[in-house]
């Protein structure tokens, strides 16, 4: 009896050890088989990936912008502006085309949100000696008139508010170049409507006077 004992009990530590060689093996099979799956199907994600992130750039391109690095200087001149008054002007333009009974079909519309500066002043540069007279402890000044330096739009604040275009047409290509042009006209019409030349001329001479005062000169006239 004790015999087969012990031959049952070797047979089943050998058992055990099989079963356990099978598990193991198994165990191994599995893993390598899911190693070389998941080898196999990488190359298929970074395939998907790379197709998602070209269609998403399809869909939404960053535009690129590429200057010229050869830069060509066509003029140097030295100024001598005595900028005296800033406007800062907001103007609303509408610009469109198309419009009437047949709109919707092959009309194009845009409403255009434009924000410019109009500065002007006094050129320096165009005193001659002869525009400056002491006499009687008065210094007589003739001033050139005031004029416009700079008319322009605030690209980083100007915008496209809202576009309608009709059903058969993708828009005029320059709607908006017309537009820009239209509002920068009219920043500078509203700015000289307003009087801004007037302003410039009164702020030049009550800078000037304070100017010449400080240089000795505390009576001063301006020639018109």
């Amino acid at each position: 009896m004790k015999g087969n004992s012990w031959i049952n009990f070797l047979m089943l530590i050998v058992l055990a050890a099989g079963m356990y060689f099978i598990v193991t093996t198994v165990r191994d099979a599995v893993q390598q088989t899911a190693q070389q799956a998941n080898a196999a199907i990488q190359p298929l994600a970074q395939a998907n990936t790379a197709l998602q992130t070209q269609v998403a750039q399809l869909m939404n391109p960053t535009p690129t912008i590429i200057p010229d690095p050869v830069t060509y200087i066509t003029e140097i001149r030295s100024l001598a502006r005595l900028e005296t008054i800033q406007y800062s002007i907001e103007k609303v333009i509408t610009a469109e085309i198309g419009q009437g009974s047949f709109d919707f079909l092959f009309g194009d519309r845009l409403l255009f949100v434009a924000h410019g500066k109009v500065i002007a002043g006094i050129d320096m540069s165009k005193i001659q000696p002869e525009d400056l007279r002491y006499d009687g402890k008065v210094l007589y000044v003739t001033l050139p008139p005031a004029e416009v330096f700079v008319a322009t739009l605030d690209n980083q604040k100007s915008y496209v508010y809202d576009r309608q275009t009709g059903l058969f047409t993708k828009g005029v290509y320059d709607l908006e170049t017309q537009a820009r042009q239209t509002a920068e006209q009219e920043i500078l019409k509203a700015a000289l409507e307003d009087g801004i030349l007037n302003q410039a001329q009164i702020n030049a001479e009550a800078f000037l006077t304070r100017f010449f005062a400080a240089l000795g000169f505390p009576n001063v006239i301006f020639v018109k």
